[in-house]
């Protein structure tokens, strides 16, 4: 089954590091991306560009936009991976060894993992 794991951070944490800390991050991040990768269970993993979205939504009859992530707060979704597993202990085990589970308190990282119910991929 697939899982898709939402990866979250607090932009205004984010935006306050300085170039040296965010690089001090990154170093940290490395041995956790390592374990990661060796379990290949991982199928696509994606960073999303910082404070960059938009929103649409019908509303009346026509499709809206707004500027934002839904949510619309300081809480925005940073990365995305999916990760194949039998089961959702399983997949949450995984997920745990992404940087944003157990580094980046700091930053406000966190996991969201969610079953995937329907999954195509386009011919």
């Amino acid at each position: 089954m697939k899982y898709l794991c939402n990866l979250y951070y607090n932009t205004k944490k984010f935006d306050a590091l300085t170039k040296d800390a965010l690089q001090a991050i990154v170093a940290e991040c490395q041995p956790h991306d390592a374990a990661l990768k060796k379990t290949g269970q991982v199928s696509a993993i994606g960073r999303l560009a910082h404070n960059t979205a938009v929103t649409l939504r019908a509303q009346a009859g026509r499709t809206t936009t707004t500027e934002g992530g839904l949510n619309g707060g300081e809480d925005q979704i940073g990365a995305f991976m999916i990760v194949e597993a039998r089961d959702l202990n399983e997949a949450v085990r995984i997920a745990s060894l992404h940087p944003a589970a157990n580094t980046g308190e700091q930053l406000g990282w966190a996991v969201e993992v969610r079953p995937i119910q329907a999954f195509e991929q386009p011919s």
